[in-house]
């Protein structure tokens, strides 16, 4: 028979039995009104007859004589006897020494054995003698006897007072909350139908001691609920004690209360099983049904043709809203689910049920379902372990999913729901996965441990993710792809095996107030034209990258803090254009920001510090446009452009790094214009080994080695700019290097204005420059007799010219001043090099001999013609 024939021929035998129910109904009240019209008829007043107001019963009255009844036409009402009360014969006094010995002498514990053959009613009148019985017969030990006789449970177990309604055990513990809370439990159940099979028969042999007690007894659950729906019972309650119960077809339509009654677990007791169409099914009427502590099962027969896609070990359909509750349900059927609630209006309360071992879904609730599914457990299921479809929306709290062999929620065509503090973890592919269309709310929830990833929103996916902890999964802790467009925010993402966040194929989403860390993959990754808005986030301490945008990606990269990672804090390449604005990128291990293989993108507003490498590094055809940045207190450079790296470089403020702002080199041409290059540890901008590039309208000041310093066969343009109050020189060209000067303004420099170096011809544009006011502290240092080094210490390189002393045995690497020479190396044979940088080698005390010149001899090093080269970010891929 067909899951829908089942239900019509069930649903039609209920309506006969209604309508046979109420015609009796109909023909007794028809017999009422004919007896009471009889009897009136009867009572006529005749011609004789005094107008009587009301049909009076009279009394006969009996001739003492003749014994005889005597008839009168009066009527008088018949006196109601006084029901005389009933006295134990036990308790009349006799002296009143039977009743004081048996009151107040007789010792407890002989009542309380005497008590024990009592049942409950008898114990409920016995306690009403007097004070002591009351006491004694409300002893805890008698009720448990009686309640575990009768319901078998070794915990009372009470109606809650909550809304849906709940049956909890009282924990041991919380028992002393109650007076006697076996007695109280005993209470509330009493009313009950019991299923017990066999049970009716044994009964009768202990018919004589259990002949005060009025309980029904059923061998099957459908009987009992045909029995307490055509007795019309108010909030009618069905036990079902332990056993197997198999084929029955359990169409609830009614509000009943179905509860298994066993000793210890008791759903371990109680089976409910079905092969044929599902096992239970609440229907349209079974609004406020309650069903719990069963094991519900469907195991189809796998020799059968009959398909059960359709069929569950629990079904909720439309316009029904039953409670389940502390229930084991599982299907072994292949396809369909153990838990199916479809339909508008099905609302049904499922919680504390465990889900387990399914050979296919564990719930699926479809179809504008609704519902609160709460403390379940949903584990080992062969398929995923909540499907929601197709504009569904229940509410999912504190559920358990785990150690599934597919996803652990699926959302999809539609789905929405309300999940919240539920743990998700162990399932074989993504713990949460949102799909065409579905828009989950998911909060508080811990998603961990997945096999593949966390979270997986595809086509078109949507969903907010709020305030979860997603962390320890083996590929990326958040993957959106495909159109989607979810909101994640406020969520913990951390110590992923692979990334945090991964964006791709045309992904995007609002991704913000996260905190990523400690992923051994980049936190955020973009890529494949994906267009996401990551905004207030933390991205921090991470085995690789803060932020990898790469093959075109896209998006709005803002107001993060992006710090502590292990590679660059934010990477764009392959020709990627991402606008990065207002973050905080700083205290990396490498790079801040890192362009490479044609990233391009917008780098605006951000303040960039403290890394170990440059704050910005540009090569390999990127373009970026960099403005308005501070970039400071790095241990390296500022920025590095270099490996034919491009970039407009305007209004930035790059200061107090360890080395010079801004490096121009191997035939790299950015534009710099109206930057504010100053405080630096270093240089202001170095230009060497090929390098190029439009210097104009920059104030380059108060740097500790030349302002701009141009080396190696590079030819920049300097065009307007401002560069003052150096430590060392304003310009300085050297090594076969050239430059064109238009309209610059150098001055108050330490060392000079414009230094050239032997060979070098610069191309100055008219007479505009402006070199004056400096103070060349090198010609006064030399005209004075002083050694350069008097000056400029190790750390910086005046131009003058310098010397090697053969007698000494100087290498290329080596440099004595002139002074030096003329006076710590008098008579010895010498050499003179060339007008160039340097510091001297004899004041620094490196040579053999010491300086006559300086004093105590300072730190060996050699001499450095350029400043020290930066450190050079490698490329790593990441797939």
């Amino acid at each position: 028979m067909s899951n829908q024939s089942a239900r019509s021929t069930r649903l039609n035998a209920r309506n006969l039995r209604k309508r046979a129910r109420t015609k009796s109904e109909q023909r007794k009240r028809h017999n009422a009104d004919s007896l009471v019209a009889a009897e009136a008829l009867e009572a006529e007043p005749g011609p004789s007859s005094p107008n009587l107001k009301y049909n009076l019963r009279r009394r006969r009255t009996i001739d003492t004589l003749t014994k005889e009844p005597i008839s009168s036409n009066t009527c008088t009402p018949v006196k109601r006897r006084r029901k005389s009360a009933s006295i134990n014969p036990a308790l009349i006094p006799t002296g009143s020494v039977g009743a004081k010995y048996l009151q107040e002498d007789l010792p407890d514990e002989v009542l309380l054995k005497i008590f024990s053959y009592l049942l409950e009613f008898d114990l409920c009148r016995v306690s009403q003698v007097c004070r002591r019985f009351h006491s004694i017969a409300n002893d805890d030990e008698l009720w448990k006897t009686l309640y575990k006789d009768v319901f078998e449970y070794d915990s009372p177990l009470l109606l809650q007072n909550t809304e849906p309604k709940s049956y909890e055990f009282i924990p041991s513990s919380e028992m002393v909350k109650y007076d006697n809370p076996w007695k109280e439990s005993f209470g509330q159940l009493y009313r009950g139908v019991h299923v017990r099979p066999g049970y009716s028969n044994s009964s009768q042999v202990r018919r004589k001691r259990y002949k005060g007690r009025n309980l029904v007894y059923f061998d099957a659950i459908e009987p009992a609920h045909q029995y307490v729906d055509t007795k019309e019972i108010d909030d009618p309650l069905i036990f079902i004690h332990t056993g197997i119960y198999q084929g029955e077809l359990l169409l609830i339509d009614t509000p009943v209360t179905l509860i298994g009654a066993a000793p210890g677990n008791v759903m371990d007791h109680v089976f409910i099983e079905r092969e044929m169409e599902s096992t239970i099914m609440f229907v349209e009427g079974a609004n406020g049904a309650y069903l719990g502590y069963v094991t519900l099962k469907f195991s189809p027969d796998i020799t059968s043709s009959v398909p059960h896609h359709r069929h569950y070990a629990l079904e909720v359909t439309e316009n029904s809203s039953p409670i389940i509750q502390h229930c084991r349900i599982r299907s072994t059927s292949v396809v369909g689910a153990a838990v199916c609630v479809s339909g508008s209006g099905a609302d049904p309360t499922i919680k504390n049920c465990y889900i387990k071992d399914c050979e296919n879904v564990g719930m699926y609730v479809t179809d504008y379902a609704t519902g609160v599914y709460e403390d379940n457990e949903i584990s080992g299921n062969a398929l995923a372990g909540i499907w929601v479809k197709n504009h569904a929306t229940p509410i999912m709290r504190r559920n358990h999913i785990h150690h599934g062999r597919d996803v652990g929620v699926f959302t999809f065509e539609n789905g929405m729901g309300y999940f919240d503090s539920c743990d998700i973890h162990n399932n074989r592919i993504a713990g949460f996965e949102v799909k065409a269309g579905a828009n989950p709310t998911v909060v508080r929830c811990e998603i961990h441990h997945g096999q593949t990833g966390g979270i997986y929103v595809h086509e078109n996916g949507r969903g907010q993710f709020i305030e979860n902890k997603i962390h320890s999964n083996n590929f990326a802790g958040v993957w959106i792809t495909s159109n989607s467009d979810p909101t994640i925010r406020k969520n913990e993402i951390y110590n992923g095996h692979q990334g945090g966040v991964y964006i791709f194929g045309d992904g995007r989403g609002l991704i913000e107030h996260n905190n990523i860390h400690g992923n051994a993959l980049a936190g955020i990754q973009i890529r494949t034209n994906s267009n996401p808005i990551v905004r207030h986030n933390k991205i921090h301490h991470g085995q690789h990258g803060g932020i990898y945008v790469h093959e075109k990606g896209q998006g709005l990269i803002e107001e993060n803090e992006v710090y502590a990672n292990t590679l660059a804090g934010v990477w764009i390449t392959t020709g990627s254009t991402p606008v990065l604005r207002r973050n905080r990128i700083h205290s990396g291990k490498q790079v801040g920001v890192y362009f490479y293989d044609n990233g391009h993108g917008v780098l605006e507003d951000n303040d960039i510090f403290n890394h170990l490498y440059s704050g910005v590094q540009i090569r390999t055809e990127s373009n970026p446009l960099i403005r308005r940045n501070k970039i400071w207190g790095g241990q390296n450079g500022g920025i590095l452009v270099y490996n034919s790296g491009l970039g407009m470089i305007e209004n930035n403020e790059i200061f107090d790094n360890a080395m010079a702002g801004i490096w121009i080199k191997t035939d790299s041409n950015p534009v710099l214009r109206h930057n504010k290059i100053h405080d630096g540890r270093d240089g202001g901008i170095c230009i060497f080994n090929g390098g190029k590039g439009i210097l104009e309208e920059n104030e380059i000041f108060r740097n500790a080695q030349a302002g701009v310093l141009i080396s190696t066969q590079s030819h920049p343009i300097l065009r307007r700019n401002r560069i003052y109050d150096g430590l060392a020189a304003g310009v300085e060209i050297t090594n076969n290097a050239t430059a064109t000067l238009e309209a610059n303004k150098i001055f108050n420099n330490k060392f000079g204005g414009l230094c050239l170096a032997s060979g070098v011809k610069p191309t100055l544009e008219g007479k505009d420059n402006i070199i004056s006011g400096n103070h060349n502290m090198v010609e006064k240092a030399v005209s004075s007799g002083q050694c350069l080094y008097k000056i400029s210490s190790y750390t910086s390189f005046p131009m003058h010219d310098f010397y090697r002393c053969r007698t000494c045995n100087t290498t290329e690497r080596n440099a004595i001043c002139y002074n030096c020479i003329k006076n710590c190396h008098a008579g010895h044979e010498v050499e003179f090099i060339r007008h160039d940088r340097f510091f001297c080698d004899c004041g620094a005390g490196t040579l053999n001999n010491n300086c006559q010149l300086q004093g105590e001899p300072t730190q060996d090093t050699d001499t450095l013609y350029d400043s020290a080269a930066p450190m050079e970010s490698h490329t790593l891929r990441v797939n």
